[in-house]
């Protein structure tokens, strides 16, 4: 029965089988190809001529679809994004020109008289204008009586000091006149007259040199000298960086030197006045120098000349001569001791300024011979013996040298305390 039922199972599925399957030798018909005579007829191809190979006519751009001919082809499109490009170029350099040419040029001019502190045009007062000053080029430059080397030496005057031209002169000396009163004849070729580096409003800082000297270099790190400068020399700076200014120079030229050793000022202030103190540590730089006849830098020094340098730096105007120092401050007057009658000592303060008669003269002599600086108690500041440098010497009461004191002068206030 089950085998029965099985054959007539497979008989049917045969007959399926034959139905689908094609007979040999009949054409099949391919799925993938459409008859003719049965076309497709699509919406959008309705408008298409049969009896054309066209796709359809020209449409009018500008009537359907608001294109000119120039936007409607691609070399209208890439010149517009050439024009585009120039145009936004153009903008731009605009704006840098109104942002950095115009407007610097433009809005002084319209809160000119307004308060607003960045549009205040700075006041520049000259102080140098006259024609007859110059200023010295050199590091020191020695004033003498006479236009000729072996005539006597006055004083001198720094690297960037400015002084009044008198005249001409023989042998190359001209005759000048310092800013405290000095009249004398200096070499021609150390002076110019560019007055540009020491116009005080014309620069951001002033400079004065503590040290003994400074180096003026041509970079602010491993440049090459350009000039050795001596303590109290005044220099103008523009720019202040980490540990160096660049300052400005005789002529017109820039160089660097270091932060130490200078004293910061704005350009018109003046230093203050310090202690006593500071003024002897100043002149203690100068111990064992060179001695030269009213010299006051450290290639060659006397007493007069480290006391104008070292006085100026800490605060106090002062003559460089030593006639002029003589009367400078006010006037210290040691008691005798009771018992001796001797001046005793411990009244001369640090700082004090002793000025000798001869040590060869006779007693009561009152001409001023040289002069001293009291670096503490029983110790003074003077030139050598042979005279040949400025150094330290002690002293105690009924030494010769308290037969000798004609006047003692005391320049520091003893009311700054620092």
């Amino acid at each position: 029965m089950k085998k029965r039922e099985k054959s007539e199972n497979s008989s049917i599925f045969k007959g399926i089988d034959r139905k689908n399957k094609p007979v040999v030798g009949e054409e099949v018909t391919p799925k993938t190809i459409r008859h003719i005579e049965r076309p497709v007829k699509l919406p959008f191809l309705t408008d298409l001529d049969e009896g054309s190979e066209q796709y359809g006519s020209a449409e009018d751009m500008q009537d359907k679809w608001g294109l000119s001919e120039k936007q409607a082809t691609l070399g209208g499109v890439r010149k517009r994004k050439i024009l585009s490009f120039a145009i936004a170029f153009a903008a731009f350099i605009l704006l840098i020109v109104g942002v950095f040419y115009i407007l610097p040029r433009v809005l002084p001019g319209l809160f000119e008289d307004t308060n607003i502190e960045l549009f205040v045009k700075p006041v520049i007062n000259y102080d140098y204008n006259d024609e007859d000053y110059r200023v010295v080029t050199e590091s020191t430059v020695a004033i003498m009586t006479a236009p000729d080397p072996g005539s006597v030496r006055i004083a001198e005057v720094l690297y960037n000091e400015p002084v009044k031209f008198v005249g001409d002169s023989d042998n190359g000396y001209c005759k000048i006149k310092t800013r405290d009163g000095i009249i004398g004849y200096v070499k021609a070729s150390t002076l110019i007259k560019d007055m540009n580096s020491i116009e005080p409003d014309v620069h951001q800082f002033k400079l004065i040199v503590s040290d003994p000297s400074k180096n003026v270099m041509t970079h602010a790190s491993n440049g090459t000298l350009i000039k050795k400068v001596m303590m109290n020399t005044v220099l103008y700076a523009d720019i202040k960086r980490e540990g160096v200014y660049q300052v400005a120079l005789p002529g017109g030229d820039k160089g660097w030197i270091g932060s130490s050793g200078v004293i910061e000022l704005s350009p018109r202030a003046e230093t203050e006045e310090v202690s006593s103190r500071y003024f002897v540590s100043s002149v203690l730089t100068f111990v064992n120098s060179k001695y030269i006849e009213n010299g006051m830098s450290i290639n060659g020094a006397s007493v007069n000349g480290v006391v104008y340098v070292c006085a100026e730096i800490n605060g106090i105007q002062i003559p460089r001569t030593m006639e002029g120092q003589s009367k400078a401050g006010t006037e210290v007057i040691p008691e005798p001791d009771a018992v001796t009658g001797q001046i005793m000592i411990d009244q001369i303060l640090p700082g004090d300024i002793l000025f000798l008669s001869n040590p060869k003269k006779a007693p009561g002599d009152k001409e001023i011979y040289e002069m001293a600086v009291c670096t503490d108690t029983g110790t003074l500041f003077m030139l050598s013996p042979a005279r040949t440098t400025v150094r330290l010497r002690n002293f105690q009461s009924g030494d010769d040298i308290c037969d000798r004191i004609i006047t003692i002068r005391r320049v520091f206030s003893s009311k700054v305390v620092n």
